[in-house]
Order: C-alpha cells, then sequence, then structure tokens
C-alpha cells in the first residue's frame, strides 16, 4: 500500500495553527494564502450585491436544505451541469474526474474510477474521515484495488474538508459545525447517486458504501435516507455524540465546553448513527473498530456496536496492526465486494469478532487501503 500524500490545505494550515506552531513568518504567509483565497472566492461564488446590501452578506451563503434532516425532501437543491475535469486511461481502470455543484460556492470533485472490460460494473463509494483530501483517488495502486473483481468506485470528501473548505472563518471547522457537514454530505450522497443514474456506463440496482471515521457514519445516516444503498462498510465511524464530544481526542480542550452543551447536542442529535443503525435491518453492515483509535472513545465505540442491527458484523482490533494484518493489499475492500455476489444475504447474529495482535513496531501501518 502507499500512503497518501499531504499537500498543504486549509485544513492542514487550521490542524497547524491549532497546535500552536505559530510564527511571525509564518502568519505572514497564512494572510496572503488566505486573502488571496477570499478574493478567488469572491470573484469566483459571489454574485454582485444588490444596492444597499451588505458586501459582507455575500460570502455566507443561505443553507438550501435543511441538515438537520437526512431526506433531500423540502430542499431547493438543484444540479449544475457536471464540468469535465479529464479522463487517465490505464490498462486495468479509467478514472474521470468531474465537478459537480448544487450549492453556490460548493463544487465537488467527483472521481468516478470504472474497472475495463466490464460494461456496468456495480458501484462502490468511499468516503473518508475528517481530515482528508482526494489524493488517494488519484493514485493509480489504490484505484487498481478498489475496482479489483470488476467494481466501480466513486470518491469524494465531505463538506468543510479539503477542497470544500474555504471562505469561512477557521474557528468553523467540522466538528464545530457538525450539523452543516454530517447533514449536507448526506444529502451530496443521495444528489450524487442521482446524478450516476443519469450514466448509462454504471449499475446502480445495488449500491455499497465505505465510510471512514466521519465518513463511516455518513455512511449509515445516507443509507437510513436512501434505499439504494443496501451494504455499507464502516471502520472507525463517529458517534454517540455525548459521549463523543466529551472524550474524543480529535477535540481541543480549549473548545470543548462548546459541544458538551445541550443547545449544540440538540442540534446534532438527529445525525447521531445510534439513532440510525437500529433501523437498518434490511442491509447488510460490516463495523471495524481500532480500540485504541481514540478519536472515537472507547465508550462510544460499544454504543454503537451496541446500537447495530443483528444482521451487523462487528469486528475490533487491538491496535493499528491488528486492522493492518488483514486489511493490506487491498483486502479491507474484498468484504462490501463480497456481498454483491449472486446468493449473498443477510448474515444473523451480530456476532463480534476480537482480533488480538501485537503492537506494531517501527511500522506505521495505511489504515485505509
Amino acid at each position: 500500500m502507499q500512503p497518501a500524500s499531504a499537500p498543504l490545505s486549509l485544513g492542514f494550515v487550521r490542524k497547524f495553527l491549532r497546535n500552536g506552531v505559530g510564527v511571525t513568518r509564518f502568519h505572514l504567509f497564512l494572510s496572503v494564502l488566505l486573502s488571496l483565497l477570499l478574493a478567488h472566492s469572491v470573484a469566483g461564488w459571489a454574485q454582485a450585491p444588490e444596492s444597499g446590501t451588505n458586501p459582507a452578506a455575500t460570502l455566507r451563503f443561505a443553507p438550501a436544505e435543511d441538515w438537520g434532516s437526512l431526506s433531500l425532501a423540502g430542499s431547493q437543491l438543484q444540479a449544475e451541469k457536471p464540468v469535465w475535469g479529464g479522463r487517465a486511461e490505464q490498462p486495468q481502470f479509467t478514472r474521470e474526474l468531474l465537478q459537480v455543484k448544487w450549492r453556490q460556492g460548493d463544487p465537488i470533485d467527483l472521481y468516478v474510477i470504472r474497472p475495463k472490460g466490464v460494461a456496468k460494473p456495480p458501484v462502490v463509494l468511499y468516503l473518508y474521515g475528517y481530515p482528508s483530501e482526494t489524493d488517494r483517488f488519484r493514485d493509480d495502486g489504490y484505484c487498481i484495488r478498489v475496482t479489483a473483481q470488476g467494481f466501480a468506485a466513486v470518491g469524494f470528501v465531505s463538506a468543510l474538508d479539503g477542497h470544500r473548505y474555504h471562505g469561512r472563518p477557521m474557528k468553523e471547522w467540522f466538528v464545530s459545525e457538525l450539523q452543516e457537514a454530517l447533514g449536507s454530505t448526506v444529502h451530496d450522497v443521495q444528489m450524487i447517486l442521482n446524478f450516476l443514474a443519469t450514466r448509462d456506463d454504471l449499475d446502480l440496482n445495488e449500491v455499497g458504501m465505505f465510510g471512514e471515521g466521519s465518513g463511516g457514519t455518513i455512511a449509515i445516516l445516507a443509507a437510513a435516507a436512501d434505499p439504494r444503498i443496501k451494504t455499507i462498510d464502516l471502520l472507525d465511524p463517529w458517534g454517540d455524540w455525548p459521549d463523543w464530544m466529551r472524550d474524543s481526542t480529535i477535540i481541543p480542550e480549549n473548545e470543548r465546553p462548546n459541544y458538551v452543551r445541550p443547545e449544540f447536542l440538540q442540534k446534532v442529535a438527529e445525525l447521531d448513527p445510534v439513532k440510525w443503525l437500529p433501523q437498518l435491518k434490511d442491509r447488510r453492515i460490516r463495523i471495524q473498530q481500532v480500540m485504541d483509535n481514540t478519536t472515537t472513545p472507547k465508550l462510544a465505540k460499544e454504543k454503537i456496536d451496541s446500537a447495530a442491527p443483528t444482521n451487523c458484523i462487528i469486528r475490533r482490533y487491538d491496535d493499528e496492526m491488528g486492522l493492518f494484518e488483514v486489511a493490506s493489499g487491498g483486502r479491507i475492500f474484498e468484504w462490501i465486494k463480497d456481498q454483491f455476489r449472486p446468493g449473498s444475504s443477510l448474515r444473523p447474529g451480530g456476532t463480534v469478532v476480537q482480533e488480538s495482535q501485537p503492537a506494531s513496531h517501527g511500522h506505521e501501518p495505511n489504515r485505509s487501503d
């Protein structure tokens, strides 16, 4: 496996500053960078303000949807014509980049990766957790692994992450705006499936979705909203918001009081996977938990697993190396593909499998591909 590269992004810069590694020259660089981005944002997105309006108001857009609702019903999202971004032809696959858009100021880079020699391959959506970029979707080795055995892979990033984090003050980030980040991305999944359904080179009769971290949360919510998603494969999904907000190590301690307040928890209560997992009795589900990963605390992991329906397969690993031992080389993607096989059926029991492996020494596994 090849580790994904990490180009400079606003998410990276924000994390850099939040860790206190700021000096005068870096602040100057950041000011210039943000000024350029802001100028580009205004030129590219904002319409000319009407007479008497506040120009600053054009930088924030009125929501065209209810972020607290999983459904697209009642939303004002209308897809624009996709912008073609190019095609890469390789012996094993074809990779397309398109830019899709249904919100002002929020274009989405969408990668559609199809195996060679398959007229209408089944589709698996891939959504990784915050923070993430789109680099892996441009990696040829990754594309070979996700398209192996004749599957199409569709990849993108969540709202308020990667190239979609722009035009916002740095105090507004994925967790502080969790309702927007989750709710809008759940809507994105449905809009993306609507777009893919217009193509004649993909089979959308049965869709799978692989989600890691916050991407796993979104996969659960999207499956609850859209019956086209028949199978979800979840790696360390976030959830159980009261416990998660209290103990997650991704949250800076100086901000934590903001997220344990009843007002904040109430806003995200409808977007808790613990609420929706029990309703997915007719789907194929696997949950994989790395127990020493503290982004999602242990208690939250246990509550997520307990909320899963009995048709869910649950696997727990002591550490990253435990996952690496069974998931490297593209093996992590095999389970979701197996669910498309003729005769595959829901597996009863909800058995928890504990995988104990020795702690890794001097090796950092790539957990996501």
